[in-house]
């Protein structure tokens, strides 16, 4: 028997969605089905954050739609951090909430809020379904917004009437009204209004709201080609490239290709780690702040001028700002750079490379000169560790697991102090294969980020780290990794605190107020959801614990490593607020 869900997922399969991530509710049981039914994967989840955040993590990995699916009311409700996760990190994205009938809205249904109040300020549209007919066209639309011009999610509410079948909804009527038991003119009048109703709902045409997208303004080759020049004419080039540039991106070996044309040393960020391999010799991973204040032309690509740039002082005022975004907004936010583009920043790079192509040799000077500075930064980092001592120390367990991850491992990172300390230390291996919250800093995005990665990357080592405090928020999806058959290897960094807050908390305030966790047993808890844990306390053990990881995740079974650390005060000083 056809239904709404059914009219929902064609449009799905046709824009080559192939992953639905949701926690199952009565509201929405239909979409459910009918992906199923035409060869899209279900996943479901334990948390509505984690099916957004798997959704988030399929889109940004594989450069299509992701979509989730949640039921009505806290359903909705739940996910809202991670949907606006999305919407900051620009991730192209569908989310459907499901909703009480149409004909019950506002009259104290089970479940019934106004969710799109909640929903218009975090997406980039919003709206609620009213009849059958509006369905598919409503969902293509939002395929088409979610994609074009700034990439952001969209949320749909669809009532539960338009996804059931009509002879169901008309039987729930019937019952809700009393039909055929009840006497009189109002009853009478009652009834011909619901069949009037129903008749609107699942007959009569209907357009969807009208929303057009704003498209980016792509300029013309006279910027590029101003760009192109001043980029030639440069001795000292940077080149900053940020996640915005790998949204919708299907080939980053296009872009790779293009940065090694430049031949400018490059600093890549986010999403974009990664880009160029793990050793390529254009990449910097150190020292970028002193870089950029000395280069005498800055490219940034799809990135923006916020903290993370310093809000844009950070960059020579005496050299040429170059800089390419789908954002009108973010372009010129802090800072205007002497050329603006809007336009995908992937797209300008490929540009830019045509134009400038082996002009990296008049630069070799520059270049080399940063990569002593990296190397000399590497070689503070690996005189920092200590191997032997009381627990684990971080810099050095984390100098062990990058010799041993697969060379093509993902990495998926959840926390604060642990997973910053990594990012000084683990490389990513390829394109698309880092995956961070981004710039809203969300703690919590591991469990889905990595439930996501395993399915679209089948049978590649999918890492976890996380802080023993962010674990907390999706360790639980241990059991969604187990029932769908997904082996990720979670590495918790356990110092019983929430230390990146905690260092200067103490040193400001001088308490541990509200930071102070437990040295808890969390391998235990990953096994009581079926997975394998491990308890990591000796030095000498991280490598025999890592290898034993490796060869349990192949067998199929997910893996969590409790490393129990040592104090550190590797990255004092080093808080955003």
């Amino acid at each position: 028997m056809a239904h709404g869900g059914d009219l929902i997922a064609e449009v799905l399969a046709r824009h080559g969605v192939t992953h639905l991530f949701a926690l199952c509710g009565g509201h929405i049981s239909p979409i459910l089905t009918g992906a199923n039914t035409r060869g899209i994967r279900v996943v479901d989840v334990r948390d509505e954050a984690n099916a957004v955040f798997a959704a988030d993590a399929v889109a940004r990995m594989t450069g299509t739609i992701g979509v989730a699916a949640v039921t009505a009311g806290p359903g909705v409700t739940n996910m809202a951090t991670a949907l606006k996760n999305a919407e900051m990190a620009q991730t192209p994205m569908i989310v459907f909430g499901g909703s009480t009938a149409t004909l019950l809205k506002g009259r104290g249904a089970l479940q019934d809020i106004d969710q799109l109040s909640i929903m218009k300020p975090m997406t980039k549209w919003a709206t609620m379904v009213k009849t059958v007919p509006a369905l598919a066209p409503t969902v293509e639309r939002a395929c088409q917004i979610a994609t074009s011009g700034v990439p952001g999610p969209v949320f749909i509410e669809v009532p539960v009437d338009l996804l059931y079948p009509e002879e169901i909804v008309r039987t729930w009527y019937e019952k809700e009204a009393g039909m055929g038991k009840a006497k009189g003119i109002g009853a009478k009048a009652l009834e011909l209004y619901i069949k009037g109703h129903l008749y609107k709902q699942f007959h009569a045409p209907t357009l969807p709201e009208l929303h057009m997208p704003s498209l980016p303004n792509l300029r013309g080759d006279g910027l590029v080609e101003k760009a192109a020049a001043a980029f030639k004419a440069a001795q000292k080039p940077v080149i900053v490239v940020g996640s915005q540039t790998m949204v919708g991106v299907k080939d980053p070996g296009r872009l790779a290709r293009a940065l090694g044309m430049l031949g400018a040393p490059v600093y890549l960020a986010g999403t974009a780690r990664g880009l160029l391999g793990r050793t390529h010799e254009l990449q910097l991973r150190h020292n970028r702040g002193a870089a950029l204040k000395e280069a005498d032309c800055t490219v940034v690509c799809g990135f923006p001028f916020d903290f993370r740039l310093g809000y844009g002082r950070g960059i020579n005022k005496a050299g040429t700002l170059i800089a390419a975004n789908l954002s009108s907004t973010e372009l010129r936010k802090n800072r205007r750079p002497d050329i603006a583009l809007e336009m995908h920043a992937g797209d300008f790079l490929v540009a830019l490379g045509d134009r400038v192509s082996s002009a990296g040799d008049s630069w070799r000077g520059w270049t080399e000169q940063l990569r002593a500075g990296d190397a000399k930064r590497d070689a503070e980092i690996a005189g920092k560790a200590v191997p032997a001592g009381e627990l684990v120390d971080p810099l050095h367990f984390f100098l062990r697991m990058e010799e041993a991850m697969a060379d093509d491992a993902v990495l998926v990172v959840d926390g604060g102090d642990f997973v910053a300390t990594a990012s000084y230390i683990v490389r990513p291996r390829a394109p698309l294969s880092w995956l961070d919250p981004g710039v809203f800093g969300t703690l919590g995005v591991g469990g889905g980020y990595a439930l996501g990665a395993t399915m679209v990357r089948p049978g590649k080592e999918v890492w976890l780290i996380w802080g023993d405090g962010s674990s907390a928020y999706s360790l639980a999806e241990f059991d969604s990794y187990v029932r769908h058959g997904v082996a990720p290897i979670a590495v918790i960094g356990n110092d019983a605190s929430w230390a990146q807050i905690a260092r200067e908390q103490v040193e400001i305030l001088g308490t541990t107020l509200g930071c102070d966790l437990r040295r808890t047993d969390y391998h235990k808890v990953a096994e009581g959801y079926g997975g394998v844990g491990l308890v990591l306390t000796d030095p000498s053990r991280v490598d025999a614990t890592l290898a034993e990881a490796k060869a349990i995740a192949k067998t199929g079974r997910p893996v969590c490593i409790n490393v129990h650390l040592r104090k550190t005060d590797f990255r004092k000083g080093s808080i955003s607020i």
